[in-house]
């Protein structure tokens, strides 16, 4: 199997222009006109993209391989994989119907709500680790103006950032706590760990290696293979000594569900004796609930890269 780039050093094709021109679609037709749309768009970015179609088609033989039944017994196919990049541009309409109040909390099924009002209640700050499976962007959308406490999300990307201020213009109200990092460093914790304490919420995603460095995984088994995840969420959440919460967030036939896991309530710990192994061993159980969750919705995980490469590159953004 051929290897694909770091994800890092591959061009956002979805730029500034390109959001833009969704969210005059989204003002002027709504969403369902805007659906239709976009299907021709996505086929046409299919078959221009070798690259992400690649790892898209690779991804999904992964998932006929290992779970068969959540394909439906099928093969992939270039029909499946212009699906897949389907349901990743419905999500981006979804996530304006977030922001926008066309969708409500109460639209929401809710699977762990009380790990999340209890919190609240206790005025007890946590960290949820999420990924890119889902739209986990909905969650913060819809939690918006809807609890008192606020969420700080962690993005690597400028294309989140930019998503997110556009939104701002046919939204005034948006509420966006996002944090733009390269690498989670020392002042970066340090300020983190003032918002934990304060009983304020830390998104961030454990699927994606670093953008700054190679090296700064673990190699896990997922989907029948090696894989490297990242090891930077995992040792910044044990340096919040907070609890650690899983989060996933999938469309289903009646609409959206939320799972919210227990992953570390008394917080991550890494003995100093066993760290290596502990790290791995908690990476590995992260990758486990991620491979679980993605069988129950395989066409709703967004990295089209080649996820199981050697992480042997990286650049600084």
């Amino acid at each position: 199997m051929p290897q694909i780039e770091h994800w890092s050093k591959m061009k956002e094709r979805s730029g500034v222009i390109g959001i833009k021109i969704l969210l005059a679609l989204y003002s002027i037709f709504g969403r369902y006109v805007l659906k239709l749309v976009l299907y021709p768009i996505v086929a046409f970015y299919y078959w221009r993209s070798e690259t992400s179609r690649q790892a898209s088609l690779q991804y999904l033989e992964r998932v006929a391989n290992c779970y068969p039944a959540a394909l439906n017994n099928k093969k992939p196919s270039h029909r499946m994989g212009i699906e897949h990049f389907h349901q990743f541009s419905l999500s981006a309409v979804d996530k304006i119907d977030g922001w926008v109040g066309k969708l409500k909390v109460s639209d929401i099924k809710k699977s762990g709500r009380h790990y999340f009002t209890s919190l609240i209640e206790r005025k007890q700050g946590a960290i949820f680790i999420g990924s890119h499976l889902g739209n986990l962007e909905l969650c913060r959308a819809l939690s918006s103006g809807y609890y008192n406490v606020r969420i700080n999300v962690l993005v690597f990307t400028a294309h989140a950032v930019n998503f997110n201020r556009l939104l701002k213009e046919i939204n005034p109200d948006v509420d966006v706590n996002l944090i733009q990092v390269t690498q989670l460093g020392p002042d970066l914790a340090i300020m983190l760990k003032g918002r934990i304490e304060q009983g304020e919420f830390l998104v961030i995603v454990g699927d994606r290696t670093s953008t700054s460095s190679a090296g700064k995984t673990k190699v896990c088994n997922f989907m029948g293979d090696n894989a490297h995840f990242p090891t930077g969420p995992f040792i910044l959440s044990s340096l919040m000594e907070c609890p650690v919460y899983l989060l996933f967030c999938l469309h289903k036939t009646d609409g959206y569900h939320l799972y919210v896991e227990p992953f570390a309530e008394e917080g991550l710990k890494f003995p100093r004796k066993t760290r290596d192994e502990s790290i791995q061993q908690c990476i590995q159980t992260y990758a486990g609930r991620l491979e679980h969750r993605c069988s129950q919705a395989p066409l709703q995980w967004f990295n089209f890269f080649d996820f199981w490469a050697e992480d042997t590159s990286a650049v600084s953004r």
